[in-house]
């Protein structure tokens, strides 16, 4: 690993944390500001709010300068908000601070992804936007488990205290070890926002934000899917969740690597595949234990190791529009999460089961291999275009 790369990595840690600690805080901080649950939910919605409107339009108006400035202002929102979050005297302030907390989450994506690609070894590419996304993964493994714990038996607000923390150290190695790269492109707002005209981008669009919708289908209920369903007791999903998160850590790579090997838009196709399988063995292996917490791991690494292939296929479109292209992805990805979750919450809501968002989610991941595959027959129909005029 690239020491180059490490600030990309601690970001991802904390931006992980603050992403995913909220559902585990959730019942401290409305008992706190005298809330209930479903309100205090807002914060989470808040957040992705803020994902969804900051990964474009921040992308948009900064790429003219030198990725390192991006970084490190969006670094400098990052921790400035979540150290309001940590001082907020009533839910509206924590809520606002909540939702401009999640302003850099996509645009530092989508703007480290590229610097990746730019730092990696040829060749490398995914797997050098796989260690950016290592910070996500290890986040879900270790610092949200333990933001949680500090956050029941001390207060939510140290852990948010914890997270500025680590952005502060992410903002001193991008000062340190982040090389001065040159802007990406010489373009303007008009011309990059071009690249949205093309039938590909919405391609992407769709994958990411249908597609991986299919595994937060299956993620967003897996509580009671293992305690209803396969009988484990209330007080051990927090490990199942760490088995989870092991999962990701190992499928993040794995995926990179795929993409490497294969290509971005192949390693998608068979990603989007493996992934509906998985989702249909659950459905019918839930209620044994030893099979659920395979499939839990396996699961929760499919749920990653798309990752790095989506954003690296995304770059390689969007020539001239990468960075935009990129924190566009990332926004999907949020829509992914909220569509798997209201979606899948239905058949529940229909009586039909704790086992029953895995068809939904089965229906969101084969939509996203049906777009793969277009993708990579338009692909195909391209170079073979391409190689006729080379001929003539």
């Amino acid at each position: 690993m690239k020491k180059s790369l490490l600030p990309l990595t601690l970001g991802g840690l904390g931006i992980g944390t603050t992403e995913f600690v909220m559902m585990g805080m959730l019942p401290d901080i409305a008992n706190d500001f005298h809330t209930s649950i479903p309100v205090a939910g807002h914060l989470i919605s808040a957040y992705a709010l803020g994902v969804v409107i900051g990964a474009p339009l921040l992308v948009a108006f900064t790429s003219s300068y030198p990725p390192k400035k991006i970084l490190t202002v969006l670094m400098i929102i990052f921790t400035v908000f979540n150290a309001c979050s940590a001082f907020a005297p009533n839910h509206y302030v924590l809520l606002f601070s909540r939702l401009l907390a999640g302003l850099p989450h996509g645009a530092f994506f989508g703007v480290g992804s590229v610097v990746a690609t730019r730092l990696a070894e040829k060749g490398k590419q995914a797997q050098a936007i796989s260690i950016m996304f290592a910070g996500l993964t290890i986040a879900n493994l270790l610092t949200v488990p333990l933001g949680t714990y500090i956050g029941h038996h001390y207060s939510w607000r140290y852990t948010f205290g914890m997270i500025a923390a680590i952005g502060l150290l992410t903002l001193t190695f991008i000062q340190l070890w982040l090389p001065q790269l040159a802007p990406n492109n010489a373009g303007n707002i008009r011309s990059e926002l071009s690249f949205f005209r093309k039938k590909q981008a919405w391609l992407i669009i769709g994958l990411t934000a249908i597609g991986t919708g299919g595994l937060f289908a299956w993620i967003s209920y897996i509580a009671p899917l293992m305690t209803e369903v396969s009988k484990f007791s209330a007080s051990s999903v927090p490990y199942v969740l760490i088995l989870a998160g092991l999962g990701m850590v190992v499928g993040n790579f794995v995926g990179g690597k795929l993409a490497d090997k294969a290509s971005p838009v192949k390693a998608c196709l068979i990603l989007m595949i493996t992934m509906a399988i998985s989702l249909v063995v659950i459905f019918f292996v839930s209620q044994n234990q030893i099979l659920s917490l395979v499939m839990t791991f396996i699961t929760g690494g499919l749920s990653m190791a798309v990752g790095s292939p989506i954003q690296t296929l995304m770059i390689n479109t969007a020539k001239g529009a990468e960075m935009l292209g990129a924190a566009a992805t990332q926004a999907a990805f949020n829509i992914g999460n909220a569509l798997g979750a209201f979606l899948g919450g239905l058949p529940i809501a229909w009586g039909l089961g704790f086992t029953s968002p895995e068809i939904v989610g089965v229906i969101m991941a084969t939509t996203g291999a049906f777009f793969a595959l277009t993708l990579s027959r338009q692909k195909v129909e391209l170079a073979e275009e391409e190689a006729v005029l080379v001929g003539d």
